[in-house]
């Protein structure tokens, strides 16, 4: 019986243990500081362990890491390389759906040495973008063919019918997380120059992304996308761009708040203050000022700008105190739309993701191949965003168990043994690509 220890019990760790658990030779311990969320995951399991443990107690987790066989690290990307650390000197496996820092690319040869594989990046993006990605990459190559260009789109939305808020958004995995991803800045390459874009001009280009079905998407870039040209060995391509989707409205709402400073980290006592106070602060505006005609100005907006409604319909010019006076603006703007933008009993989610690629082929031609996955939450059960990140962790935690990966090191799903298995799999678990190419 082998021992699976898996660190985190939040948005999307449920169907990554479910699958777990179904695998006969395993034991599946789930620990999270609050331990009734891994007991709801375990529900009971005669193979599963809800255990409470807190990822700053050194001790409790070189203990818990002791006793496994590999980890899945499902807490904040932060402490991935505390526990990547603790893996390699007790000689266990750990996976991860976050991507590869400094920090752990750092550990690399240390895991080779001990024979440890750290995959990380096996969720949906980064993850399953990787492996379609590669996929259709290595049968291009393989035919003697080269891309040209390459784009990758993805998103977690709202189905169309929960498509119910002014934001065109619901929360379906960290909420600090999707609002600290908005203010990294972007790097990609475009017709064989670089481009950069700082975090604060991230949102002011959006292009217009069609996907089958759906319609059209405001699409922005997502942090560097130039590494990828060696990451997924395709040295010939010109243009290379990983980016995000979003309904239309997002990018211009989300520039102005940034613009506002409701995304700025610092620390301040506000004690007192409601949101209609600190959207008041923030606009520069006298005490008792009305504060929307304050931003409106500050922003550069009419009083009935679409964008104004929706900071109203958020709740930012009510008078209701701040949930954490002792707080940033960030941390109260988290606080307000986790509530506000929360699926409803029965709501489904979304996930799009559209890669395409322009290729030369060995014989000249020049083709285009779009292959788009668009999978759905369900309603009562699974998210779709938790089994696309949960489940290809969940496949790649077994493949390692049972000795079908065993590259050693600081690794991402860009090899055949990892990705083809795992592609497989998920596809008879619903999560199917389609595909279409054309020559041009």
């Amino acid at each position: 019986m082998k021992n699976v220890l898996v660190l985190g019990a939040g948005l999307v760790a449920r169907p990554l243990v479910s699958y777990l658990l179904d695998l006969p030779d395993l034991a599946v311990a789930v620990a999270d500081v609050e331990v009734a969320r891994a007991e709801r995951l375990v529900a009971g399991h005669p193979r599963g362990r809800a255990v409470s443990l807190d990822i700053a107690d050194k001790a409790a987790l070189v203990a818990a890491v002791g006793r496994a066989d590999l980890v899945v690290s499902m807490v904040p990307y932060t402490f991935h390389p505390l526990v990547a650390e603790l893996a390699i000197e007790q000689g266990k496996h750990l996976v991860t759906a976050s991507y590869v820092s400094p920090a752990m690319r750092e550990l690399d040869a240390r895991a080779r040495a001990r024979g440890v594989v750290l995959l990380n990046e096996l969720g949906l993006d980064p993850g399953i973008d990787h492996m379609e990605a590669m996929r259709v990459i290595h049968e291009v190559h393989d035919r003697g063919g080269r891309i040209v260009g390459f784009t990758s789109w993805c998103g977690g939305l709202p189905a169309p019918e929960a498509n119910t808020n002014p934001f065109g958004y619901k929360f379906s995995w960290s909420p600090r997380g999707v609002l600290l991803a908005s203010k990294n800045p972007a790097r990609f390459l475009k017709d064989g120059r670089i481009v950069s874009i700082p975090a604060e001009a991230l949102f002011a280009s959006p292009q217009i992304i069609p996907v089958p079905g759906l319609g059209g998407f405001e699409g922005y870039p997502n942090r560097d996308s130039v590494p990828y040209r060696e990451t997924y060995g395709i040295p010939e391509a010109m243009t290379v761009l990983r980016g995000t989707l979003r309904y239309a409205g997002w990018c211009e709402t989300l520039r102005k708040m940034v613009a506002l400073g409701l995304l700025d980290e610092t620390v301040k006592d506000r004690s007192g203050a409601t949101f209609r106070d600190l959207l008041g602060e923030l606009a520069g505006a006298a005490p008792g000022a009305d504060a929307r005609a304050a931003v409106a100005a500050r922003l550069g907006l009419g009083t009935d700008a679409a964008i104004l409604d929706r900071l109203d319909w958020l709740g930012l010019f009510a008078a209701e105190p701040l949930p954490v006076p002792q707080g940033s603006a960030f941390d109260n703007l988290a606080a307000l739309m986790v509530d506000k933008l929360a699926y409803g009993e029965g709501e489904r989610d979304m996930i799009v993701l559209q890669h395409e690629f322009l290729v030369r082929t060995a014989s000249g031609l020049s083709e285009r191949i779009v292959s788009t996955l668009i999978d759905y939450g369900l309603p009562g059960g699974d998210s779709s965003m938790s089994r696309t990140v949960g489940l290809p962790a969940a496949i790649g935690a077994r493949l390692i168990l049972e000795g079908k990966i065993r590259a050693a090191g600081v690794q991402v799903p860009v090899l055949p043994e990892i990705y083809v298995p795992i592609l497989e799999e998920l596809e008879t678990l619903g999560l199917r690509f389609e595909e279409k190419r054309q020559v041009l």
